[in-house]
């Protein structure tokens, strides 16, 4: 089993994830419709060339371009018996461009075998079984190992049922897993989990992942409100991810694009070390000059002596849902309740809560 994602974040207080894979593909010449995923084989030399710029500009974790490469996703395309081929194509792509930037750059780079959702609805919402999920996702998982991936990275999620699957099939492969929600709904993800839920999930997990966290949703902001309100939660020790949009998403001429600019994405790089993050990328939108200043901005940022608070999240980086604000503050009302307990059971038994012990807001 790998141990590169391990030992890097033993090493280091945080580690650069990399930006988009599909909205850089589309920026490539990908149309709308197509399936990233079979670019492995058509346009290698373009996944290719995206790897590598991720990489040149300063990310320790590049994820393989197989977002979409379940049986069920695949299926869309008419490729649902070619899950080996695409998954494990797919891997030695990012393998191969991670190990020659690496040698080239003398440092390490974590090849993160992405899986994303099946697409389908888990019962008794859809016809999907939890047991039927997770075979789908270890078909998936052993191919991105047989590519010589070091981690296997379960992203924008929404379902708990779908979550729990993917994280049993990717464990039969013995490898490091990571996983991530997208909490796109008034600060909730689609299925209406909660980043406080989901640290509960992530904690209950068998075997437990080795990191958490938020990707994708609607913006910067947003993004770091979710990992500020699952800090709130956390145990101490967590390593928490955040890999969120560049800024916002908006229609030209007929195309989507993202309004977030390297400066705020640096900015939002600051702000998520700040509240807690030890894994920082970017996702839809984010480019390699994205992802440069946000490697600039980490390596010469001193941490705030105090985590910022939701008011600092707002000015910096803009506003955030209602949702989201209500649960920072249903988050903090019980962190101080929960201190002023103990400060008065400290009192009756005749001594003071120890220094930094108060509350995590």
């Amino acid at each position: 089993m790998s141990d590169r994602l391990h030992r890097l974040l033993s090493e280091r207080p945080w580690l650069l994830a990399d930006g988009a894979t599909g909205t850089n593909l589309f920026e490539a010449g990908l149309k709308t419709g197509d399936a990233p995923e079979l670019w492995n084989f058509e346009h290698p030399d373009r996944i290719e060339s995206l790897h590598r710029s991720m990489a040149e500009a300063g990310s320790d974790i590049v994820l393989t371009n197989s977002f979409g490469g379940s049986r069920h996703r695949l299926k869309l395309h008419k490729w649902e018996d070619r899950v080996q081929a695409v998954n494990e194509t797919a891997a030695k792509i990012c393998r191969s461009v991670a190990d020659a930037e690496g040698a080239r750059q003398g440092r390490e780079i974590v090849v993160a075998g992405s899986i994303g959702p099946t697409g389908e609805l888990f019962e008794p919402l859809g016809p999907l079984t939890v047991a039927e999920g997770a075979e789908a996702f270890a078909e998936q998982a052993r191919a991105l190992a047989a590519g010589g991936v070091d981690v296997l990275w379960i992203e924008t999620m929404s379902s708990k049922d779908e979550l729990s699957a993917a994280v049993a099939g990717a464990a039969t492969t013995g490898l490091p897993i990571v996983t991530t929600f997208s909490f796109d709904t008034n600060g909730r993800t689609m299925m209406g989990v909660t980043p406080a839920e989901a640290v509960q999930l992530f904690h209950s997990l068998q075997p437990r992942p080795i990191a958490y966290g938020a990707n994708c949703g609607v913006g910067a902001a947003e993004l770091v409100t979710a990992v500020l309100n699952m800090t709130g939660a956390a145990d101490p020790g967590d390593v928490i991810v955040a890999k969120g949009n560049c800024g916002i998403p908006y229609y030209v001429e007929g195309r989507i694009q993202y309004d977030g600019t390297p400066e705020l994405m640096a900015d939002y790089a600051r702000l998520a070390r700040d509240v807690g993050a030890r894994i920082i990328g970017g996702c839809c939108g984010t480019s390699p000059a994205h992802i440069r200043a946000m490697r600039a901005a980490l390596e010469s940022h001193q941490p705030a002596a105090e985590r910022p608070d939701l008011a600092t999240v707002i000015d910096r980086l803009g506003q955030v849902s209602i949702g989201a604000e209500q649960q920072f503050a249903l988050l903090r009302c019980g962190v101080a309740a929960a201190a002023e307990t103990g400060e008065a059971a400290g009192r009756r038994r005749g001594r003071r809560r120890p220094a930094g012990g108060g509350a995590a807001f």
